[in-house]
């Protein structure tokens, strides 16, 4: 990706983010099924590094199992001690996540 604003997971690829803040936003999507109009919450993180390497970027995710591995560090920002690994398989419905968290060091 040139620009590298988003942060696009890839199948069987671990992905090493590092966030320095989050917050929730509704998105208007199209329901691929019956293909209308929806509002959904989107959980989005600021991203200051990738893989190791400095970057400007977000993270989003509507998955709600996904989103769910971060709801014990969202109330206090704790995701800021740790660099999370996110390692996506399947496709559609059936998508699931690894989620590592890895204390940084200080």
């Amino acid at each position: 990706m040139v620009l590298q604003n988003h942060v696009i997971l890839v199948n069987d690829v671990p992905a090493r983010l590092h966030f320095t803040d989050h917050h929730i936003e509704s998105r208007t999507i199209t329901e691929p099924v019956t293909l209308q109009a929806a509002i959904r919450n989107t959980l989005v993180f600021n991203v200051d590094r990738l893989n190791g390497a400095p970057v400007q970027a977000v993270f989003s995710t509507m998955a709600e199992k996904l989103a769910g591995q971060f709801q014990p560090y969202l109330g206090d920002k704790s995701y800021r001690s740790y660099e999370v690994v996110i390692t996506q398989r399947g496709d559609g419905y059936q998508r699931r996540w690894t989620v590592q968290f890895i204390p940084t060091k200080t």
